[in-house]
C-alpha cells in the first residue's frame, strides 16, 4: 500500500459494475481515487462507494457526464492515470446511435480531450460491441495525434458479486436463466470474473511495459453451459430445460490468455464466478433461494 501512496488516478463511470470493483481494489492497494458520476447527490449511486475500506480517506466524487466536452477536466487534473470504463452496457436499446454509439465514441473523446491538457497524465485505459469499437477506434486516432499512452482492455461478458444495489445488465441476463424462462436463445460468449478484469486494469497500470490492447476471457461457453454449471451448484433452481438453438449450436472459438497473463492475471474460474453471481443476486435480493 506505502508503494501507491501519494498516486492519484481517476475511474470513470465509477458507480457501474465494473468500475466499483476497480475503485474497491484502487483504494484496497493505497492510490486516491477521484471518482466520476453523473449526479453526485444519488445515495443509490454513491453509498457503496463510500462504504469501501480507504473511502473516507482517498476517495473524490466528481460529477461529469460523458456528453459534456470539458466536464471531465477537474477529475482528470493531477492524476498520473485515468480509467475508462463509463460506457453504456445496454442489450435492449430503441435507438442505437443515441443510447449507445453517442455516449461511447463523444463520450471517449470528451475524456480524451480532458486528458490532453493534463501534464501529470501518464496512461489511459480504456475498457471494452459496436459502440465500443467504434469509441476504441476513434481514441486510438486521438492518442496518436496527441502523444497518450492508452491501453484497451476487452474483456468477455463479466460475471461475479455485485457491489452496486442495481442490477447489471449481464447479471440481469444470469437473473433471467435462474429464474427458468424457457427457449432462450443459446449464443457462445467469452466469460470473465469481475475481479479479474478490475485487476487487470490496475496491473496495465503499475506494469511499464503494459500496451495495446488485452482480451480477457477465462472461458468461452455456451449459454447452456452457464445453465449446467449453475445446476451442479445449485439443483434447485428452476433452470431452463431447452434453448431455441440447442439442434444446431454455434460452434466455439478460443480467446488466447497468453498475453492477458502478462498482466499477472491468474484467472478465476468460471463455475466460481456463476456460483459468486448467485450467491450475490440472493444477496442484494434479487433473487429468492
Amino acid at each position: 500500500m506505502s508503494n501507491n501512496a501519494g498516486k492519484v488516478v481517476c475511474v470513470t463511470g465509477a458507480s457501474g459494475y465494473i468500475a466499483s470493483w476497480l475503485v474497491k481494489l484502487l483504494l484496497l492497494r493505497g492510490y486516491t481515487v477521484k471518482a466520476t458520476v453523473r449526479d453526485i447527490n444519488d445515495p443509490k449511486k454513491l453509498d457503496h462507494l463510500l462504504e469501501l475500506e480507504g473511502a473516507k480517506e482517498r476517495l473524490q466524487l466528481c460529477k461529469a457526464n460523458l456528453l459534456e466536452e470539458g466536464s471531465f477536466d477537474s477529475a482528470v487534473e493531477g492524476c498520473e492515470g485515468v480509467f475508462h470504463t463509463a460506457s453504456p452496457c445496454i442489450f435492449n436499446v430503441k435507438d442505437p446511435q443515441i443510447e449507445l454509439i453517442d455516449p461511447a465514441v463523444k463520450g471517449t473523446l470528451n475524456i480524451l480531450k480532458s486528458c490532453a491538457k493534463s501534464p501529470s497524465l501518464k496512461r489511459l485505459w480504456s475498457s471494452y460491441e459496436l459502440s465500443k469499437t467504434l469509441a476504441e477506434d476513434a481514441a486510438w486516432k486521438f492518442v496518436r495525434e496527441n502523444n497518450i499512452d492508452m491501453v484497451v482492455i476487452n474483456p468477455g461478458v463479466v460475471l461475479g458479486p455485485l457491489l452496486q444495489p442495481s442490477l447489471n445488465q449481464t447479471s440481469a441476463t444470469i437473473l433471467t436463466l435462474i429464474n427458468g424462462e424457457q427457449m432462450l436463445l443459446n449464443p457462445c460468449v467469452g466469460w470473465i470474473h469481475v475481479k479479474d478484469v478490475a485487476n487487470a486494469h490496475i496491473q496495465a497500470f503499475d506494469i511499464s511495459s503494459a500496451s495495446g490492447r488485452y482480451c480477457l476471457v477465462e472461458r468461452v461457453a455456451h449459454f447452456s453451459d452457464i445453465v449446467k454449471i449453475t445446476q451442479e451448484i445449485f439443483p434447485t433452481l428452476p433452470l431452463p430445460e431447452k434453448f431455441v438453438e440447442d439442434e444446431s449450436l454455434v460452434p466455439q472459438f478460443q480467446v488466447s490468455k497468453e498475453k492477458a497473463m502478462t498482466l499477472g492475471i491468474e484467472f478465476i474460474p468460471l463455475d466460481v464466478a456463476v456460483k459468486e453471481t448467485v450467491e450475490s443476486l440472493k444477496e442484494k435480493k434479487f433473487l429468492n433461494l
